[in-house]
């Protein structure tokens, strides 16, 4: 995409102005993720009647009101030295500590005298312990076969490395000689930084997703539940496939209006103590918050639900929030809207009538794919 589309602004408005905060580094903004995150950005400034005014630039002076778009969550240093001072200032969320933002804040350390880092909370911890898997948190080998060995009796155990994503940098240990090959590949170093998740593995998996937005300047705040797709990439390995939402108007209590399922009712409990949670985490704040909530059964057959992680910045469900929240703009009538962002690989791929196409072509990285967002149903009545 020419750099010269990230400069354009659109809209013209007095209010305030969009921009892009990129962290990652490389051409992101030309890759498939990138693109769409160009497409939210933009949207979001529509919402807000700001213009768009794509990537920061820090030797610049913008017009009335900065409105951020990170790519990441965002630390609380950063964040102050632009001046965000609340969750008013960007789609996304600020943490005071780099691990706060990976899958490490899920669970809890293995003893009170377990390695840490700088700032970990056992009060969060705690508060969150009976709404996610058995599992722990580690930042040492040794700590590792701690946590498996107690875990092994719920049967084999998921390691994760927590800057992965889209569920790749994982690993099965169903016995130590697997975890040594494991840990073997992970140097200890890497370990003490950013740590391991192990975790009760789970058969039958399905992920759901739960999650809130509050808009900054909008008399508006959307809640959501749905389910995430699984599809297939060029390599032929289980991928991300986008997100199905059934957002409502209001905040958590809204999604008590539905008529839910007891496994999402589940779901939704859940995650809403998980983000009650982070009142123990000071400096923390968030405008966008979506917690992945996986369901199935662990190896001695027992069912399980709990929290598998958190994301606090614009992620590949957030294409449908921002139209789920213009739709609810554009008539207040509404109370529910049903909205999908989806991702699909391979070449040839027709859209469905009405969707928003954001990234169609060949990506450096993934191939071809096409990244689209589609409403399938409005309604003035819960349902």
């Amino acid at each position: 995409m020419p750099d010269e589309i990230l400069r354009r602004a659109e809209l013209r408005f007095v209010n305030g102005t969009v921009v892009l905060y990129i962290l990652r580094g490389g051409d992101f903004l030309h890759t498939h993720e990138g693109i769409t995150l160009v497409a939210v950005a933009e949207a979001v400034a529509k919402l807000k009647r700001y213009d768009f005014e794509g990537r920061y630039d820090s030797a610049r002076a913008y017009p009335g009101h900065v409105y951020f778009v990170p790519d990441d969550t965002m630390i609380s240093a950063a964040a102050q030295e632009l001046g965000i001072a609340s969750a008013a200032d960007l789609f996304g969320g600020v943490v005071p500590y780099a691990f706060m933002k990976t899958k490490a804040m899920t669970h809890e350390l293995v003893d009170i005298e377990a390695e840490r880092p700088a700032g970990w909370s056992p009060e969060f911890a705690a508060r969150i312990r009976e709404v996610v898997l058995p599992g722990y948190t580690v930042f040492s080998t040794s700590a590792a076969r701690t946590a498996a060995t107690r875990l092994w009796a719920h049967g084999a155990v998921r390691v994760k490395h927590p800057l992965a994503s889209g569920g790749r940098g994982q690993s099965l240990a169903a016995g130590l000689n697997e975890l040594e090959t494991i840990l073997e590949a992970v140097s200890a170093s890497d370990i003490a930084q950013h740590g391991l998740v192990l975790e009760t593995n789970l058969r039958e998996v399905r992920t759901l997703s739960v999650g809130q937005v509050i808009l900054g300047g909008l008399d508006l705040t959307l809640s959501y539940h749905g389910a995430q797709r699984v599809t297939t990439d060029n390599k032929g390995r289980s991928a991300y496939g986008g997100s199905d939402l059934v957002c409502m108007r209001g905040g958590w209590e809204a999604l008590d209006r539905l008529r839910l399922s007891s496994e999402v009712r589940t779901a939704v409990a859940q995650a809403r103590q998980y983000d009650d949670a982070t009142r123990e985490c000071p400096g923390f704040m968030a405008s966008r918050r979506n917690y992945d909530v996986g369901q199935g059964m662990d190896s001695t057959g027992q069912p399980r639900s709990g929290v598998f992680e958190s994301s606090w910045r614009a992620g590949g469900a957030s294409s449908a929030e921002i139209a789920a929240l213009t739709a609810f703009t554009q008539d207040p009538t509404l109370t529910v809207v049903h909205a999908s962002s989806v991702e699909e690989y391979g070449d040839g791929i027709e859209p469905p009538r009405g969707a928003m196409v954001h990234f169609e072509g060949v990506d450096a990285k993934a191939g071809p794919i096409i990244r689209y967002t589609v409403i399938t149903r409005m309604s003035r009545d819960p349902i």
